[in-house]
């Protein structure tokens, strides 16, 4: 009985390990769409007073998001295909994991801010993203910096706060080729 329960922890801690080990070698690989959720915030909503233009009424990274970005930034120099390009969501969360991570200001892509609570508008943003992805035919790698809710939209994956879920076009969307936990 022993030996069972210690075969089936082991196959359960190693599930996520090569997960791992599979968006690690698809980053190191290149030619891929990184669709990576912004680091540890502070706060569990937006306050009264939002503003998408002010950071300072928005919830933002917290210290150790700050540190997680730094952190993400410092493995994909070293374990990573070069970063062609990084496009991010207009909010400060992910603005700020995008140049604490990659050391560049990020293009915005508004298509990344949290979905529209809008059907209309929600599929459009979807239809951008996923246009995005399609038409990229890069050798290095290409960042979209977004929110829980865009990646799970576009992926049905939920992703961890500072997590890289890699994907590929696939058909009518895609297909997640590996994912990174920071």
């Amino acid at each position: 009985m022993l030996r069972y329960v210690t075969v089936l922890l082991a196959l359960l801690f190693a599930l996520p390990a090569s997960a791992t080990d599979a968006g690690w070698a698809a980053l190191r690989e290149g030619g891929h769409v990184v669709l990576l959720r912004h680091a540890f915030i502070s706060g569990n909503t937006e306050p009264a007073n939002f503003d998408i233009e002010k950071c300072n009424t928005q919830r933002n990274l917290s210290e150790r998001g700050r540190q997680q970005a730094r952190k993400l930034g410092a493995l994909f120099g070293a374990r990573a295909a070069r970063i062609e390009k990084v496009l991010s969501s207009r909010y400060c969360r992910s603005l700020d994991t995008a140049r604490i991570a990659f050391g560049s200001q990020p293009e915005i892509f508004d298509a990344l801010n949290q979905l529209s609570e809008d059907p209309d508008e929600r599929s459009q943003q979807k239809q951008a993203v996923l246009e995005i992805i399609r038409n990229f035919s890069g050798s290095e790698l290409l960042v979209l910096v977004s929110h829980l809710e865009n990646i799970q939209e576009i992926t049905g994956v939920s992703p961890r706060e500072g997590e890289a879920v890699i994907v590929a076009p696939q058909d009518e969307g895609v297909r997640v080729l590996g994912r990174v936990v920071f």
